[in-house]
């Protein structure tokens, strides 16, 4: 049995999930002339406004080479802003992988394709907080 690699131009759109801490990202990439970047309805630059988390987002693209191909759309949800960022790269660095497989040994060696699931440690019970404990008293 053959297997036909598609080109950028036979394909609608690619979608993945980026996830970091309680973050979840869906990443609809769609082959396009010029890039656009659409996050929850908003232009990238309105809901990312810092220059780093502008650099997190479209560092895959970067690594990759590809600036500039893409029409980009997100929706995203949970978490608070850099988790978002990141959660963002993660889905396009995906999708990336599935658009053409030898993308995969550039963003992997950049960590990009890892999950990064440390989250916050939840409070247990008699603490105060995850680990801290209340003074200790010998009498």
């Amino acid at each position: 049995m053959e297997t036909k690699k598609k080109s950028l131009q036979d394909m609608k759109y690619v979608e993945a999930i980026g996830r970091r801490k309680t973050s979840t990202a869906r990443v609809r990439l769609i082959p396009s002339a010029k890039e656009s970047f659409e996050i929850n309805g908003k232009d990238a630059k309105v809901y990312f406004p810092t220059e780093e988390l502008t650099q997190i987002i479209h560092d895959a693209f970067a690594k990759t080479k590809l600036q500039g191909k893409f029409d980009v759309t997100v929706k995203i949800s949970g978490g608070g802003s850099h988790s978002q960022a990141e959660a963002v790269r993660h889905g396009i660095a995906r999708a990336l992988v599935i658009i053409d497989e030898e993308h995969r040994t550039v963003v992997k060696s950049a960590g990009f394709l890892k999950r990064d699931p440390r989250a916050k440690e939840r409070r247990k019970f008699g603490l105060k907080k995850a680990r801290k404990a209340p003074q200790w008293s010998k009498r």
